[in-house]
């Protein structure tokens, strides 16, 4: 007898962004009413269309939340040593809680040494060597928003980890390695076995086969399909990729999942689009508004 399909659910990352923007409304207020508006410098360098896309969505959610944030424009060939003294300036300036330094940079600029240079205070992406040891230690000041939305969605769907074997694919500094700190801990959101997969890992599948929990974030369109997984697997897509067709966009986005070949398999998985990445934009509010919180209690 076939097995009957499992009807997969949806996690979409709307309603999870939703509910967190209303707790941070209250916050902001009380913010403002101790004359502190929550800013966010953000640093582009160069024409990445992609980049340019999020820096324009980052503005937007600002504005409707009511915080301040302003857009740091460097063309592609401006030398590294201006972008370090731009961050400097930054971190001296009181209307900014936050800093965030679009990547990809280009090739000639050190993505560490820029990173680095942020205080690790105003560091709302949670790239900062200080704040990636705090998380490894259990202690996390800034959580990178990814990692952070993909726990808020997790908690939101009532989807716990713990005991379960969580399998991630990717291991950048971004997502992956965060969510092995993150997913391992002993916590609410924690305690899970967790696996780290990458373009290094032979036999992928049989790893993927195991997982209760498998968050793909390889950056690779439609690498995990059905025949990779095992019935009631939960599964988070980070993966956006831009696949070109023959729309009037002339491309679509797509995950790194196949998505329709995992249907009636997993017993849920996030979409793409409008799963993970209505979060992260989230998330860097929501660590903005914490820095600003952060500030006023160290002043008082």
């Amino acid at each position: 007898m076939t097995p009957r399909p499992i009807p997969t659910i949806l996690l979409a990352g709307k309603p999870v962004a939703a509910e967190i923007k209303t707790g941070l409304a209250q916050r902001i207020n009380e913010l403002k009413e101790q004359g502190i508006t929550p800013g966010l410098a953000a640093i582009l360098v160069g024409e990445n269309p992609a980049s340019q896309i999020y820096v324009r969505s980052k503005e937007k959610a600002f504005r409707i939340a009511g915080c301040h944030s302003e857009t740091f424009r460097l063309s592609g060939d401006s030398p590294e040593a201006k972008l370090l003294k731009l961050i400097e300036d930054l971190n001296r300036d009181p209307r900014f809680h936050g800093i965030l330094v679009q990547l990809p940079l280009p090739d000639h600029i050190d993505t560490k040494k820029v990173l680095y240079r942020i205080l690790p205070e105003k560091d709302v992406d949670g790239f900062h060597p200080v704040n990636l040891g705090k998380l490894l230690e259990g202690a996390p000041g800034f959580i990178p928003c990814t990692p952070h939305g993909i726990l808020k969605i997790l908690e939101y769907y009532k989807i716990s980890v713990k005991g379960r074997h969580a399998v991630i694919i990717g291991r950048s500094n971004i997502v992956g390695k965060p969510l092995f700190a993150l997913l391992s801990q002993k916590s609410k959101t924690g305690n899970a076995t967790v696996t780290l997969c990458h373009s290094a890992t032979p036999e992928i599948a049989r790893f993927t086969r195991q997982a209760d929990l498998l968050i793909a974030a390889s950056g690779v369109p439609g690498l995990i399909n059905g025949s990779m997984l095992k019935a009631g697997v939960d599964i988070v897509d980070v993966g956006i990729n831009r696949i070109a067709d023959d729309s009037a966009k002339g491309y679509h986005i797509t995950g790194d999942v196949d998505f329709e070949s995992v249907r009636g398999i997993a017993n849920s998985i996030t979409p793409v689009p409008g799963g993970v990445g209505p979060m992260t934009i989230t998330m860097l509010l929501y660590n903005t508004v914490t820095a600003a919180e952060n500030l006023f209690d160290s002043q008082n």
